[in-house]
């Protein structure tokens, strides 16, 4: 066999069982084992953004990695701004990326770049394999550092002679790591501070804390010592709905956030990091907790933090009978015009049982987290690095990862602009996604960040950099256009009959929300 089907047939014996890609030239040898190799499956992107996002969602909720192919180091580059999203969120990713025979580089042909530079700032892993028989191996390191603890992205760069010389054969993966533990030392320091300081504490979780069970064991730490449990403003996955410990974030926008957290004095950190802003802005701080707070980390990225607060309940002697009933907004399908408040209730009482929410809305979607903690069961996804674009990529990845959930994706006009191709994708492969495009026709969020930077007030040249009005896009259009059944609405009445057909109905279909 050739060096590409040494490693296909190393990533399939490894557990890598999907691809998105989008492949060129260089990567042919790759995409001809692919036809030759059972049990891989591979999803076409038409943007590299879209495959990289992809395979982010695709390990949010299938907790192994996927891999990706790209083109050259201007295929990468195109991918880059949602590899940063996924490091920034811990996914485990292997990619793939061609490069020139290895005697073609020197002659600085068009698409010659420094892939390894290019690939560095978003890679905990990468590495260019010299030759056909190291492939495999090189194959197989990268698999395991995608599935090291924490997770990582690793980019193995594959020059074209070294995927169609002869190879050796297949690598077998170095085995995976131990389950992740935690530090004794650090639960029994946070068992301290708890016992003494009550609602003056705050445990800020994400991470593996958000899942039912980690939220679960929070509540009744929080129901034994009077303390405040909140999550990061934003999260790779979190468990939420009916029946599930709901807590709220730290608000995004700085004047919120001060006031909810000043009157703390200790902050236990699960997973999470210091609160700090998003942005730096004239006259505001970078860190949002109070002055004399002192930060207590009880886990870190990769350890076992559903251990560590099982270890917490029991040294604080925290049992379900010290769970304290919460009170839910109650559901009830809004009717009349459309508004942040409607918007929000139809959706919460449209989210069916065990959905999958990925929520790109920004500022539509602030208020959206108290109506939908009465929503049935279900797991929300948000971007954890700001790069936008991230939404319709990341339900991609996570319906291919769980065919048998509908996925409801949430996404701002501008935003959705960046990565509109996942919608073909989704049409393609019959993915069962609803996407929902707020379209306000404005960057509504820089049109308030504007404001917030004390930049002044916005004359007629300023406006037209943050206004998408002029024309006016049509995303019913676009996604009919790329195979995708789609209406628009412009009444909450509208809004619930459009979304009760879109999640009765299998395969994608989107839903433009006109404000």
């Amino acid at each position: 066999m050739n060096g590409a089907e040494s490693l296909v047939r190393t990533l399939v014996n490894g557990g890598v069982d999907v691809c998105f890609t989008n492949p060129g030239t260089s990567e042919m040898h790759f995409v001809a084992a692919l036809d030759r190799v059972e049990g891989m499956r591979c999803v076409l992107g038409l943007f590299e953004g879209v495959v990289t996002g992809a395979a982010d969602g695709y390990f949010r909720m299938k907790g192994t990695p996927a891999s990706t192919l790209l083109h050259l180091g201007p295929g990468l580059a195109n991918g880059l701004a949602n590899l940063h999203n996924a490091k920034k969120a811990h996914s485990g990713i292997v990619n793939i990326v061609g490069q020139h025979a290895s005697y073609h580089i020197g002659y600085n042909a068009p698409l010659t770049s420094d892939i390894e530079g290019l690939a560095r700032p978003m890679s905990a892993w990468v590495r260019t394999s010299p030759d056909a028989r190291s492939v495999a191996a090189d194959g197989a390191a990268a698999i395991a550092a995608a599935k090291s603890s924490p997770p990582q992205i690793a980019t193995l760069i594959l020059p074209a002679d070294t995927a169609w010389n002869e190879a050796d054969g297949i690598a077998e993966v170095p085995l995976e790591n131990q389950r992740p533990g935690y530090s004794p030392q650090a639960v029994e320091h946070a068992a301290r501070v708890l016992h003494g300081n009550g609602e003056r504490t705050l445990v800020l979780i994400t991470g593996s804390a958000l899942s039912e069970h980690g939220l679960a064991l929070a509540q009744r730490i929080a129901g034994k010592t009077g303390c405040k449990v909140m999550g990061q403003t934003y999260h790779p996955r979190m468990a939420r709905g009916r029946g599930r410990f709901s807590i709220d974030r730290i608000p995004y926008v700085i004047e919120q956030a001060l006031p909810i957290l000043k009157d703390f004095r200790h902050i236990v950190l699960v997973e999470a990091n210091d609160p700090v802003a998003f942005f730096a802005y004239p006259n505001k701080p970078s860190l949002l907790k109070p002055e004399g707070c002192e930060v207590h980390r009880m886990t870190s990225w990769g350890e076992n933090s559903v251990a560590a607060l099982e270890a917490l309940a029991n040294a604080l002697h925290a049992t379900v009978h010290d769970v304290k009933p919460q009170k839910v907004q109650e559901l009830v399908k809004p009717t009349g015009a459309l508004n942040f408040a409607t918007i929000a209730q139809a959706i919460a009482c449209a989210i069916p049982e065990n959905a999958i929410v990925v929520d790109e809305s920004i500022t539509t979607g602030r208020g959206f987290f108290p109506p939908t903690a009465a929503a049935a069961p279900h797991d929300w996804l948000q971007n954890m690095g700001g790069s936008i674009g991230f939404s319709t990529p990341v339900a991609t990845g996570a319906a291919v990862a769980c065919p048998d959930r509908k996925v409801i994706c949430m996404v701002g006009d501008g935003s959705a602009m960046y990565t509109i191709q996942s919608l073909w994708t989704q049409a393609r492969e019959s993915l069962n996604v609803v996407t929902i495009v707020f379209a306000n026709r404005i960057y509504q969020i820089l049109r308030g960040e504007f404001d917030g930077v004390g930049a002044g007030e916005p004359g007629q040249r300023a406006l037209d950099m943050l206004r998408i009005d002029r024309p006016t896009i049509d995303f019913v259009a676009l996604a009919r256009g790329m195979g995708v059944p789609g209406r628009a609405v412009t009444t909450a009445d509208d809004f619930n009959k459009a979304l009760a057909e879109a999640i009765a109905e299998p395969g994608p279909r989107l839903i433009e929300v006109q404000m």
